[in-house]
C-alpha cells in the first residue's frame, strides 16, 4: 500500500483529532499505516455550537500532530492524494464535495453523508461526472465484535437484528442524523440493502425504530437519553441469536474504519456501496417522518 497524503476536510470533531493521531503518530498503540494527515483546512458552521466552538482546539491538536493548516479547501484537495471529509455538520457536505470532486481525488465523508437524500443522490451524481471515488460510514460498522458475528458460519442465514444505542438529538441535524444514524449503520450493516417501511416511536427519553425488510425480516434499533449509553445488538440466526456488544474489543473501532478508509484511498473501491449509504439516508428521513406524524412510512417516499 502506498504511504497517501492525506488532507482534512474540518475541525471541528473530536474525529478530526483522532484520525490524525491514529495516522500520523507511529507509536500511536493502534497506529494505522498507509497514509498521513499532512494539510487541513478548519472550516466549520456559525450557527452550530458544537461546530464553531471546537474549531480552535481541534485545530491546535492536528497541528501539533505535523499538520499544515492552510486557508481554503482547493489548497487541500490540489495538493493530497485523498480526502477526509470531517466537518461535524452534515448539511455543509454537498457543497464541500462540489469543491472536492473535480480533483478526481478519493473522498471519504464522515457520517452523516448528508442530510436529505436530494442532497445524497446529488453527491452521487457528481461521484459519477468526475469519476471520484466516494465513501461514507459510521465507524461502528466496523466494530470487531460486530464483524466477528456477521462472520458466524454454523447458526444459518440471518433472520433479523435488534440494535441499540445513545440516541443524543440536537438542533441542526434532525432526529437520527445526530447519533441514531450510528445505530442504524449497525443494523444495515446486518441487514444490508431492502428496508420497505419504518414506524418510529418516541417519548422524552426513548424512541424505537422498526422496519420490515422487503423480504419479511425485521430489524429494529433503539436509541436512549436516559443514562445508558452503550451500542450493542443482537443478531438473530436461524439456529440461534448473537449478542454484539460493540465497546468490548480492545481495538478501537474507529482504528477499524481508518483500515478500511486506508484500503479504499489505495484501490478506490469502497466497501460500502454509495446505494447503500443513499437508503440509509432515506431510512433516517422516512424515520424522523414517523416520529413526527405517529405514521409508518415507505422507504421509497
Amino acid at each position: 500500500m502506498r504511504n497517501v497524503k492525506i488532507g482534512m476536510i474540518g475541525l471541528d470533531t473530536s474525529h478530526a483529532t483522532a484520525f490524525t493521531k491514529m495516522l500520523n503518530d507511529p507509536s500511536h498503540p493502534y497506529h494505522v499505516k498507509g497514509g498521513k494527515v499532512v494539510m487541513a483546512f478548519p472550516v466549520g458552521s456559525d450557527d452550530f455550537e458544537l461546530s464553531y466552538s471546537r474549531i480552535k482546539g481541534i485545530t491546535k491538536e492536528v497541528e501539533q500532530c505535523g499538520v499544515q493548516v492552510v486557508d481554503t479547501i482547493e489548497e487541500v484537495a490540489d495538493q493530497c492524494d485523498a480526502i477526509l471529509v470531517e466537518s461535524v455538520d452534515g448539511r455543509v457536505h454537498l457543497e464541500q464535495v462540489s469543491i472536492l470532486a473535480p480533483f478526481k481525488k478519493p473522498i471519504f465523508i464522515d457520517k452523516p453523508l448528508c442530510l436529505r437524500s436530494s442532497d445524497a443522490l446529488e453527491i452521487v451524481k457528481l461521484s459519477e461526472k468526475y469519476g471520484t471515488p466516494i465513501m461514507s460510514s459510521s465507524a461502528l460498522r466496523f466494530a470487531q465484535d460486530l464483524r466477528r458475528a456477521l462472520a458466524t458460519r454454523d447458526q444459518g442465514n440471518i433472520i433479523g437484528a435488534d440494535c441499540f444505542g445513545p440516541m443524543e438529538m440536537v438542533e441542526t441535524q434532525p432526529g437520527y442524523f445526530w447519533y441514531g444514524i450510528h445505530t442504524i449503520e449497525m443494523l444495515y450493516t446486518i441487514l444490508g440493502c431492502g428496508s420497505q417501511y419504518v414506524t418510529a416511536f418516541s417519548n422524552q427519553d426513548t424512541d424505537l425504530v422498526i422496519s420490515k425488510w422487503k423480504d419479511g425480516r425485521i430489524g429494529t434499533v433503539r436509541g436512549n437519553r436516559a443514562g445508558n449509553y452503550h451500542f450493542g445488538a443482537v443478531i438473530h440466526f436461524e439456529k440461534g441469536n448473537e449478542y454484539v456488544q460493540i465497546d468490548s474489543s480492545h481495538k478501537p473501532f474507529y482504528a477499524s474504519l481508518l483500515e478500511q478508509i486506508l484500503m479504499f484511498f489505495d484501490s478506490g473501491e469502497s466497501i460500502i456501496p454509495l446505494n447503500e449509504t443513499i437508503e440509509i439516508i432515506r431510512f433516517i428521513e422516512a424515520a424522523n417522518e414517523s416520529r413526527e406524524t405517529g405514521k409508518s412510512v415507505s422507504i421509497g417516499g
